[in-house]
């Protein structure tokens, strides 16, 4: 993570870690999210995002991040997955996805959308009141099939 804290420090941006596994579906409709042409360039005007490989079964155990599951712990998980955390340039947790002692997982509940956007403005507290429009519509767009 030096990289990624060298690169927040000189663009003054918090990290976002998001944690995933290649089982999770949740975790690919997160990444599916930040990916999106309308939400990566506001997302990534303000974090750094970085996601994080873990808790993999026994034949995908290569595609896990070395460390990652240590630094899952240490930010509050393993409380499911996807799990994601706000981290300043040094790599202190600003905030993670627990709310009340339980994960959000991916925000696409109303009070885990309310919790996101909290964290956003924790992460990020000169983020514009557009951009976290831009982000809370679109989760809120969202359509469960």
């Amino acid at each position: 993570m030096p990289p990624a804290k060298a690169k927040a420090a000189a663009e003054h941006k918090t990290i976002f870690l998001h944690f995933g596994a290649s089982w999770c579906g949740w975790c690919k409709r997160l990444d599916a999210f930040l990916d999106r042409p309308d939400i990566k360039p506001v997302f990534e005007k303000y974090f750094i995002p970085i996601k994080l490989v873990v808790q993999e079964h026994d034949k995908n155990k290569a595609l896990e991040n070395q460390g990652a599951d240590a630094l899952l712990k240490n930010l509050g998980g393993p409380a499911g997955l996807p799990y994601s955390a706000f981290l300043d340039a040094k790599g202190k947790l600003i905030v993670n996805s627990k709310r009340n002692g339980e994960n959000i997982g991916y925000p696409g509940e109303p009070s885990d959308i309310d919790w996101f956007i909290q964290m956003m403005k924790k992460g990020a507290p000169n983020m514009s009141p557009n951009d976290l429009k831009t982000i809370e519509t679109a989760l809120r767009s969202f359509k469960k099939t």
